[in-house]
């Protein structure tokens, strides 16, 4: 079963800004420090998700666990925004999810060295010095899929919960006939 972790979503409001004023109007949800980081950190409540706000006026919301959640963050930040002045509607250009972070689990211990070897070189790498799981990149799917010796394995990149399952069902096939 493949779970979703984080649907990391972006956005952009279509004007420039200020990010001081920004902080300084909203200061009971942005963390801005220039010195640290050049985007300004909201958090609409401890608990929600991390949205990014760039001087570009584009954003990036991380931590959401479903589609719904990142949208319904979305429209409170923007409520906010236009509440407080610093956009004259409370709507944006665009805006799309960009990821679905999910975990699965193949329910037994992987060989990662021979495993490399049965996906191909091509697709796969296994650096256990670097990282101690196995990056496989299929080519028939758009994302990455980062497998650990103990089966547990991270999908990252998918555009949908659908193209995460079907990769995951491809890496199970996969393992059938390699191992």
């Amino acid at each position: 079963m493949v779970e979703v972790v984080n649907v990391v979503s972006s956005g952009s409001l279509r004007v420039e800004l200020e990010l001081e004023a920004v902080a300084q109007e909203l200061d009971d949800i942005v963390d801005y420090d220039p010195e640290k980081y050049p985007g300004a950190y909201v958090r609409l409540e401890n608990t929600e998700p991390l949205i990014t706000l760039y001087r570009t006026g584009k954003y990036i919301i991380t931590g959401s666990s479903s589609k719904q959640q990142a949208v319904e963050t979305r429209n409170r930040f923007l409520s906010a925004l236009h509440d407080h002045g610093v956009l004259p509607s409370a709507e944006d250009d665009w805006f799309s999810i960009q990821n679905y972070v999910c975990v699965a689990d193949l329910d037994e211990p992987i060989n990662l060295s021979a495993l490399t070897i049965g996906l191909g070189l091509e697709k796969s790498e296994y650096e256990p010095e670097q990282f101690p799981g196995l990056v496989y990149r299929p080519t028939e799917y758009d994302c990455v899929l980062l497998i650990f010796g103990s089966g547990k394995t991270v999908i990252t990149g998918a555009k949908s919960i659908e193209q995460a399952e079907s990769a995951f069902e491809g890496l199970k096939s996969e393992l059938e006939s390699i191992l």
